[in-house]
């Protein structure tokens, strides 16, 4: 018979012709990547060998049972002429041909029957290559899609669970430690002379190289437009107004020095004291009257200093000159200097006591950003949707390379154990099926034959 076939994809088990076994060498085709094993059979396994040797005896014994009778039924109707042995004989025979079928059924599944390369069997170690592709389009098509993403994502509610979970202070210990561990092993392997260089060097450039007037002059418009400012001017007129308030001798002081020689006396202490009283109630009026002129004045001149930070080059240029006479500045330059040393402190101090201050403020945080997220509805639909956007974007632009992953994989498995270890998992179920065409087979034959004798 010619049993030639059209060639397939090479796979770590050789040819995929079905009409030879011979390959260059066990686990390797030309030109393929050399096939790597599974993990070998752990102590699980070897339970699942021996239940799946007791259900093949199992299967084999009915074969062999099917065949005594048929044997004996035989002999009975042959020899001893008796009737009703022919459809005992009729029923084993049957269940003899199913027991056989279905035996080389499950075996041309993992392996050639009785070692002979009988076309289309051994299909897994053959196949094994395209099951992978298979399984990676499967995998690609129901799993990596976007719709199934997204819904299950919804449907999940990641953010409130994790609020749920973070809330708990247990679990925010724990992140906590998890944090504080990660973070002093970074600190603990980082060099302090490279770390102070990166941040004396990169960071201050950037600085430096950065325009800050603009950003500032946006800030400030910023907090200009939602009033934020009002709170600090109230507090430095309330300071003006207690400043003139304790500081009454310094005016009489002024007055004196200023006035003329000739001046008496009393006339200097009354215009110290007219002055006084009327620096006192204007500033009692700017701390007290929202609407003063003075407050508004502030707020223009606030606003216009805004707008030259922005767009005002002469404006812009004095702002750089404070920010380089302030980074230059040697204090500043030995602050920069010291800050990994402080914060590898702070790590390192936080990593060795639990009850640390700032081990306790990141557990707290944690706790109260995880009640935030049961609460706030909106902020876990925010969450939630950026969960599910990025992932949506993994699954978009890198779906291929993820099937591609399970298809490589599964390239590079050894044929021969790929069909041991599938075996292992699904043998013993599909022993049923010998034993199944045995009985089926058995009860066929039966009906077959009595139909026959019936007709005859």
């Amino acid at each position: 018979m010619h049993t030639s076939r059209a060639p397939e994809r090479p796979g770590p088990s050789g040819p995929a012709t079905g009409s030879t076994t011979t390959v260059p060498e066990r686990g390797r085709s030309v030109g393929a990547a050399p096939s790597v094993p599974l993990g070998g059979f752990g102590p699980g396994d070897e339970q699942k060998r021996r239940d799946l040797r007791r259900m093949k005896a199992v299967a084999t014994g009915f074969l062999i049972l099917a065949t005594v009778v048929f044997l004996v039924a035989k002999y009975l109707e042959d020899v001893q002429g008796l009737g009703w042995a022919a459809y005992l004989r009729a029923s084993a025979e049957a269940g003899m041909v199913g027991a056989l079928a279905d035996w080389f059924a499950v075996t041309a599944l993992f392996r050639h029957p009785l070692r002979i390369p009988i076309p289309h069997t051994a299909i897994i170690p053959r196949k094994k290559d395209m099951i992978g592709d298979s399984l990676g389009d499967f995998v690609g098509e129901n799993f990596l899609s976007e719709t199934v993403v997204r819904d299950k994502l919804d449907r999940v509610g990641v953010s409130d669970r994790v609020g749920a979970w973070i809330g708990e202070q247990g679990n925010a210990d724990r992140i906590t430690t998890e944090l504080v561990t990660a973070a002093r092993a970074v600190v603990t392997v980082l060099r302090d002379e490279d770390v102070q260089n990166v941040v004396e060097s990169v960071a201050v450039r950037k600085l430096l190289e950065i325009p800050v007037g603009p950003p500032l002059g946006k800030a400030l418009q910023g907090v200009l437009a939602d009033g934020a400012h009002r709170r600090l001017v109230d507090l430095v007129c309330d300071r003006a107004y207690d400043w003139v308030a304790d500081n009454q001798e310094m005016v009489l002081r002024v007055v004196h020095e200023r006035a003329p020689a000739w001046s008496p006396r009393f006339v200097d202490d009354m215009i110290a004291d007219k002055v006084f009283a009327e620096i006192r109630g204007y500033a009692w009026a700017v701390k007290t009257d929202p609407q003063h002129p003075l407050r508004h004045a502030v707020d223009r001149y606030l606003a216009e200093f805004a707008q030259d930070l922005q767009h005002d080059e002469t404006t812009i240029e004095r702002a750089e000159q404070v920010k380089r006479q302030v980074v230059e500045h040697p204090e500043v330059q030995h602050f920069i200097g010291r800050a990994w040393t402080v914060v590898k402190g702070m790590v390192l101090d936080a990593a060795e006591d639990p009850s640390n201050e700032l081990r306790l403020r990141v557990r707290d945080g944690l706790m109260s950003f995880g009640r935030r997220l049961r609460s706030d509805a909106e902020l876990r639909g925010k969450l939630d949707g950026w969960l599910a956007g990025a992932a949506c974007y993994v699954v978009r632009h890198y779906r291929h390379e993820i099937t591609t992953l399970i298809t490589e994989t599964v390239a590079r498995w050894d044929a021969e154990e790929t069909s041991r270890k599938i075996e292992l998992q699904v043998g013993r179920d599909l022993q049923w099926i010998r034993i199944n065409g045995t009985v089926v087979g058995a009860l066929a034959g039966l009906v077959i034959h009595s139909v026959g004798e019936l007709l005859i």
